[in-house]
């Protein structure tokens, strides 16, 4: 496979081209990444018999875990994950390929809605979509966050973190060819891991919502989420006739295919804030180049000049800092650059995005930074639960009389002409794709489909 096929087939499959050229494609890209992950190694059980007492080992083994993790903290230890908010940012950034296709290894089986071995995944599927409520679809509220934090950038990341992204699409447009690598890839993902709990604590603590992140928490649940769904769904759909050895195999070699591309810990582990904040400077330099004027010179060379050649920008930045534009090491407000970038009335207001503002401040800030490093106490993450739930009980409005709505009341009038349940919900079925399924439409189609499923 060429080194962009990950990210060129993510945008091609979440484009909805053709549906035989996109099945060939991810088809093609699954085999090769089963074949990538066939040598990693696996924890399920040999004999399925034993999935229930492995999910139980797990939550118990990830439950202590967390619990030491909040020892050491009380006991004055740094964060684990995050040394800064524009470290969180980063993280936010990074994992977005996925986090924007939450769920889509299970759409392709929308099309056995009638099947009751399916009955428990598909029910999963509708939750990652919120059964249709904005403030409950795992998309909806990751591109919110993005948007929040200035991160929605992220479509020119590195081709390794589009490699979990692509696979759930490929799963989603290839599953009747690889069921138990679906069923198996759900197993393996719709496990509560240590770092989503951790994660969800120093994202609070820098004043990051974690709504997105709790909302997992809850419904990965050992007992009655998700985690424990997968088991039942596995079990549900274990063949009666055949070769159930080679079913299981299948399973697990789907199960593995969670541990390829970029990883949580991966990329958080990959920050490195002066190659991110050189990133940003070389991204404005193309625009950045052309708009200044020349009365500003910084050793010989005029601010145009050194945007002109990225090569420079390094030496741009040091250059800066011999001359006190950026003081490193102290509060980013004695810096004059700092000032020209934040604030309505700056000079340079607008040019940085949130994120791009908060690379720099923390940049800039360094060692100051690290000395007024304090936590915001324990983070309430029951206060984001009840919010949740909160939330789970507002219903969205009617379609009303007006263009904003126009699309559901077409919707509804598409659905009244046909004959039964069945042709409904198969002339639901596209809205409810990875990527239609967070648009209006979309929603609108969800809560019809959940409430015809159901």
């Amino acid at each position: 496979m060429e080194p962009t096929a990950s990210r060129d087939l993510y945008f091609t499959l979440l484009e909805e081209p053709d549906r035989d050229a996109a099945r060939r494609s991810a088809v093609e890209y699954l085999s090769s990444q089963l074949e990538a992950a066939a040598g990693l190694p696996c924890d399920l059980p040999e004999d399925p018999a034993g999935l229930g007492e492995w999910l139980t080992g797990h939550t118990e083994k990830i439950g202590l875990q967390y619990q030491a993790y909040l020892d050491s903290r009380r006991a004055g230890a740094p964060r684990r994950y995050f040394s800064s908010k524009a470290h969180a940012l980063h993280f936010l950034r990074g994992v977005a390929p996925t986090k924007l296709v939450d769920g889509a290894w299970l759409y392709g089986l929308l099309q056995r809605w009638d099947e009751p071995r399916f009955q428990g995944l598909i029910q999963t599927y509708l939750e990652e979509l919120g059964e249709g409520l904005p403030e409950k679809n795992h998309v909806v509220l990751y591109r919110k966050l993005l948007a929040s934090q200035g991160c929605d950038d992220w479509q020119s990341l590195d081709d390794e973190h589009f490699v979990q992204g692509a696979i759930q699409l490929a799963l989603a447009e290839a599953a009747e060819q690889f069921l138990p690598e679906v069923i198996g890839f759900n197993l393996g993902y719709e496990q509560l891991p240590l770092h989503l709990l951790i994660t969800s604590y120093e994202l609070t603590e820098l004043g990051i919502d974690p709504y997105y992140f709790t909302l997992h928490v809850t419904v990965d649940n050992a007992d009655n989420g998700h985690a424990k769904k997968a088991v039942q769904s596995l079990l549900d759909a274990w063949p009666q006739v055949g070769d159930s050895a080679e079913f299981y195999r299948r399973v697990a070699n789907g199960y593995r295919l969670n541990e390829l591309g970029a990883s949580t810990l991966s990329v958080i582990g990959g920050f490195d804030i002066e190659q991110e904040v050189q990133r940003v400077f070389e991204k404005k330099a193309a625009v950045g180049q052309f708009v200044h004027s020349d009365y500003c010179r910084f050793e010989g060379r005029t601010v145009n000049q050194w945007l002109a050649a990225p090569e420079l920008i390094g030496q741009f930045l040091e250059v800066m800092q011999q001359r006190g534009w950026i003081k490193r090491n102290q509060d980013p407000q004695a810096s004059r650059f700092w000032q020209l970038i934040t604030g309505e009335q700056a000079p340079m207001f607008g040019v940085f995005s949130e994120h791009e503002q908060q690379l720099i401040h923390d940049w800039i800030a360094g060692d100051w930074l690290a000395e007024q490093q304090t936590t915001r106490g324990k983070p309430n993450l029951r206060l984001a639960q009840r919010r949740q739930t909160e939330q789970a009980r507002e219903k969205p409005a009617g379609p009303a009389d007006n263009d904003f709505d126009q699309e559901a009341r077409l919707l509804l009038q598409q659905l009244a002409q046909l004959p039964n349940r069945a042709a409904r919900m198969r002339h639901l079925l596209p809205l409810l794709s990875p990527a239609r399924h967070h648009s209006n439409a979309g929603l609108h189609a969800t809560r019809l489909f959940n409430g015809l499923f159901n």
